[in-house]
């Protein structure tokens, strides 16, 4: 089966006469230009976008959509567009470790010689078979006549072969055929079930620790549509006052955080006047928790300067600086890169308070030592936590990702350590549960560093279950609904 156009394949010219009569005498079909379906060009853009150039699909995808919903005439968007838009972007993303084996058991090669385009074409088609209620004859056809579309004839006919086959099983069928059983082995079943890498598998397994109902969860929670979280900035609004905006039909309270509200399906966070405003932002609760936990930390002395150490995009930095200001402290923002620097001022403006914005590198910082009273350090990392939201990553990442933050994380840690004063406190956050991010680098820092040691954070996440053995905390998505964030606080006692 070949994914290459042939010789008898070839356009016709502009006139689009019917071709000539064959050998036969019989005059030949007409040439039919294929339909653009805007809906699923668009998917494929955005996918293609997230293949080439390593771009993020909750960045790629609203500007698209926007621009889709701003054009007039048959391809303007409505809000149905839009939800099959990210539907097909989101699930194919999500579940392309499951597609891909589905995939390379339908065709007679090895699957890295299948080119990348029709790859997301399959596997956007393959998605709309068994992850959707689209019919099966209309996942098919319309995907057809995307690959006619964007790959030609040739490669369309081959997609309509493979997607056939696909479509003779349901999901479950093909899970049987393409997993290996769990009893033989494990790590690989849940892989090829759940989409994940199998090292993926294996890391958050022994983070989380338990039996396989536990990383089943975990592993399900992670191909989950996240919903959309808000944050009522402190100081400037509360979360009474935007659930009151949102309305009843479409905003929740938040499970844990004080200042959440939670988007219910349809939910569009641009269209509120709070966020415009800058008054909310979109974080997610995990993120709130970890600040408020920092905040809330007790202290022995003054509590009037607050540093965060990494602040880029800047949603921890609005909601500390908020949170200072109602105290009378004022809240350092720093962010190495300067357009991320960027991003937090604009996070920060309108802040109630004094606060400071400044590009500046955390290891080697512009600030003297022994400075600040408490010191937010929210590291850069491989960003697991995050796989609902970033489900492109799990492909991206790669276990000698690993090697690389590592000595970047502890070299963050001892200058914060360095940065507080003694008897204030930094928390070390971190939006991946891996052992070799989070506890791995806590323990190494703490042994090298005289007068500095863990206080219990599991206190000032008040009302949270399961949070760990402590003193530090990890939260779950399948236990808790957020991203998977790690928290651990130092106190610097000499």
């Amino acid at each position: 089966m070949s994914d290459q156009p042939t010789s008898s394949n070839r356009r016709p010219g502009k006139s689009g006469r019917p071709s000539k009569p064959g050998r036969s005498g019989k005059p030949g079909k007409p040439h039919r230009r294929p339909k653009k379906d805007p809906v699923r060009f668009l998917a494929f853009e955005a996918l293609r976008a997230v293949d080439e150039r390593d771009a993020y699909a909750n960045l790629v995808l609203p500007p698209l959509l926007r621009k889709a919903r701003e054009k007039e005439g048959p391809e303007k968007f409505d809000g149905r567009d839009a939800a099959l838009a990210t539907e097909l972007v989101y699930g194919t993303l999500r579940r392309q470790g499951t597609y891909d084996a589905i995939v390379a058991a339908c065709i007679d090669r090895p699957l890295r010689e299948v080119d990348p385009p029709v790859l997301d074409v399959l596997n956007m088609g393959v998605h709309q078979l068994l992850g959707t209620r689209i019919p099966t004859h209309a996942a098919v056809s319309a995907s057809v006549e995307l690959a006619r579309v964007v790959l030609g004839d040739g490669r369309a006919k081959f997609v309509n072969a493979v997607l056939r086959k696909v479509s003779q099983h349901d999901l479950d069928a093909w899970l049987e055929q393409v997993a290996p059983p769990y009893d033989e082995d494990p790590e690989e079943h849940l892989s090829v079930v759940h989409s994940h890498p199998r090292w993926v598998v294996s890391s958050l397994w022994d983070s989380l620790g338990g039996g396989r109902a536990g990383i089943e969860d975990l592993l399900e929670a992670d191909n989950e549509r996240p919903e959309v979280t808000l944050v009522a900035r402190p100081g400037r609004t509360t979360a009474e006052a935007v659930l009151a905006e949102v309305g009843e039909e479409t905003g929740l309270p938040g499970r844990w955080s004080p200042y959440a509200v939670r988007l219910t399906e349809g939910g569009e966070p641009g269209s509120f006047d709070a966020v415009r405003s800058g008054r909310a932002g979109v974080q997610d609760e995990g993120s709130q928790l970890v600040a408020l936990a920092l905040a809330n930390a007790p202290l022995e002395g003054r509590d009037e300067k607050w540093l965060d150490g990494c602040a880029g995009p800047g949603g921890k930095a609005a909601m500390l600086a908020g949170l200072a200001a109602g105290r009378g402290a004022t809240l350092l923002a720093a962010e190495k890169q300067p357009h991320r620097a960027g991003l937090v001022a604009k996070a920060l403006d309108g802040n109630p308070g004094p606060y400071q914005v400044i590009a500046a590198d955390g290891t080697r910082p512009p600030w003297l030592p022994g400075t600040f009273d408490r010191v937010l350090m929210d590291v850069p990392c491989t960003g697991l936590g995050a796989l609902r939201r970033r489900p492109e990553a799990r492909w991206r990442r790669r276990p000698e990702d690993l090697e690389g933050f590592a000595p970047l994380q502890r070299s963050l840690l001892r200058m914060a350590l360095e940065s507080v004063r003694i008897g204030g406190v930094v928390g070390y956050a971190t939006c991946s549960p891996h052992l070799a991010e989070t506890r791995a680098v806590v323990d190494d820092v703490l042994k090298s560093s005289s007068g500095a040691e863990l206080i219990d954070a599991r206190p000032l996440m008040e009302g949270v279950p399961a949070i760990g053995d402590g003193p530090d905390v990890q939260l779950w998505p399948h236990l808790h609904g957020t991203d998977a964030m790690y928290l651990a606080l130092i106190r610097r006692t000499a």
